[in-house]
């Protein structure tokens, strides 16, 4: 599993509208920015909105999930729902809501235990994939662990340690949600170097950085594990 999730890239087709939506609509505060890029504070990670200009690019059409302290989930509803058309589904005792961007992510707001308030972090990531079992068979060399699989489609969630991956096979989900084709995440771990000897053979491209290793996954995705 990983220590840490540091950042989930969405490509955006422009940044202006694409920050201010992320600002005004979830309260998100900009924690730095360059010409193609703004990250946004998401806890300790960044939600980074980067327009296309290079690669990774980030992704597209990703569906993945804040948290929220359980007590403000209804705030929330509340709010959204003047400007959106919401979609909620019960978990156990928790609850969720859904809701789509500027650029067609679908955006999970849960109910959980975390302190503080607001939008307090990043619990779920979701990628497409052309293969299910190939998709898990590379995570969990990685070292990340089943957590469940679907019963009525195609899909597999893992614990990835701060944070879950699930992996689908192309399909409508939840609230009509696809999983995001070239998405962009930044991780740590303890262990980066014995991870990522792990599965050489089986990814696209492993490139060593200054600071970790940038993995090309066999579906195209980006994990850079520092």
């Amino acid at each position: 599993m990983f220590s840490s999730l540091r950042w989930l890239a969405l490509e955006v087709k422009y940044l202006a509208p694409a920050v201010s939506f992320y600002r005004e609509h979830l309260g998100l505060s900009v924690r730095g920015e360059r010409e193609t890029e703004v990250a946004l504070a998401v806890g300790d990670a960044d939600l980074i909105l980067r327009a296309p200009s290079s690669v990774p690019r980030g992704g597209l059409h990703t569906h993945y999930a804040f948290s929220t302290p359980a007590d403000e989930y209804d705030d929330w509803w509340n709010t959204l729902s003047q400007h959106f058309d919401l979609t909620e589904f019960q978990f156990g005792a928790a609850k969720s809501l859904y809701f789509y961007d500027l650029e067609g992510n679908c955006v999970e707001i849960g109910q959980a235990t975390d302190e503080g308030a607001g939008i307090t972090g990043i619990f779920e990531i979701v990628l497409e994939v052309e293969d299910l079992d190939r998709a898990v068979s590379f995570y969990t060399d990685l070292g990340l662990s089943i957590r469940d699989r679907g019963d009525n489609r195609r899909r597999v969630r893992l614990d990835a340690g701060p944070f879950d991956i699930e992996l689908w096979e192309p399909q409508l989900g939840l609230a009509d949600a696809r999983g995001g084709v070239h998405v962009d995440i930044g991780v740590t771990a303890a262990d980066a170097t014995t991870k990522v000897e792990s599965i050489t053979d089986q990814a696209l491209s492993v490139r060593e950085t200054e600071t970790g290793y940038v993995i090309r996954d066999p579906d195209g995705h980006y994990l850079t594990i520092a």
